[in-house]
């Protein structure tokens, strides 16, 4: 599909999502919150994780994929929240997949707070791979004007200072931190450990994207019973959101390896399990 279509299906797909919004709360219903959160990582598979656990008749999807309600909209209060998922009492797993939700450094706290019980999933990627691919999607979607090479020596100033000022609450939401981030949205230990301080292991299920792209009705499966929903025989597992890209320079690729590889060792020894890249 022409991305230009694309944006242009999902702004629609959001216009109604929100008019909907509106209409469940003049109405006040009851709504419930959700009792799972894909919490990214972003290009990682989230979109068609998503996609292929709302075709399971036991999952109540949101009205919108990405609510973004921990990051973006935490003002906006749990009424317009809770508008988003399923009649309070309602049988099945309501799930918000929001995969800035991972790096943002305010939200597992604001989630702790109002979901304790809550199941995580979290999906990683090699990250350099994950990198080369966020900006892409950048590019494509007109916020990034820099090369790739150019990118990543301006994310310091761009991202670090701003996730400073987000965790210590003098900003509300950055521009910089959520789109800009290729580096540190791959440092995956730091972000998890910000997760586990305040949720136990066993409420987090870590996911690997090659296993999701090599065995998605497998992933699927080990997703489901994670949430204590029964298999799926079979879906619809067309991967989402997948783009074609100019290859990495190969002196970039080999300069990220490198960057990267101590955060990998650090990741292996958090989780006592082999990083899958």
């Amino acid at each position: 599909m022409h991305p230009t279509l694309t944006r242009s299906l999902r702004l629609v797909g959001l216009l109604e999502a929100g008019r909907q919004v509106e209409l469940r709360l003049r109405m006040r219903q009851q709504r419930s919150l959700p009792d799972a959160l894909i919490i990214g990582a972003q290009k990682c598979g989230t979109s068609s994780l998503h996609y292929y656990l709302t075709q399971h008749s036991g999952v109540i999807a949101p009205l919108r994929k990405e609510v973004h309600y921990f990051d973006l909209n935490f003002e906006r209060g749990t009424k317009w929240y809770r508008a988003h998922f399923g009649r309070l009492g309602a049988s099945g797993t309501n799930l918000d997949s929001s995969p800035y939700y991972l790096f943002h450094p305010l939200v597992a706290q604001r989630a702790r707070a109002l979901l304790p019980d809550a199941r995580l999933i979290a999906l990683l990627r090699d990250p350099v791979r994950r990198a080369y691919s966020h900006y892409w999607h950048e590019r494509d979607k007109g916020r990034e004007q820099l090369s790739f090479e150019d990118a990543l020596a301006a994310e310091p100033e761009r991202v670090a200072r701003a996730g400073e000022r987000l965790a210590a609450g003098e900003i509300r939401a950055s521009r910089d931190h959520q789109h800009f981030s290729y580096l540190a949205r791959g440092r995956y230990a730091e972000q998890l450990e910000r997760w586990l301080a305040l949720y136990p292991p066993q409420q987090l299920l870590v996911l690997r994207f090659e296993a999701l792209v090599q065995d998605p009705l497998g992933v699927l499966n080990q997703t489901l019973a994670f949430l204590g929903l029964p298999p799926m025989s079979e879906a619809r597992l067309e991967p989402r959101n997948t783009r074609q890209y100019p290859a990495m320079d190969p002196a970039t690729t080999e300069r990220l390896r490198a960057y990267f590889e101590p955060e990998s060792r650090r990741l292996e020894a958090l989780l006592g399990q082999p990083r899958g890249w």
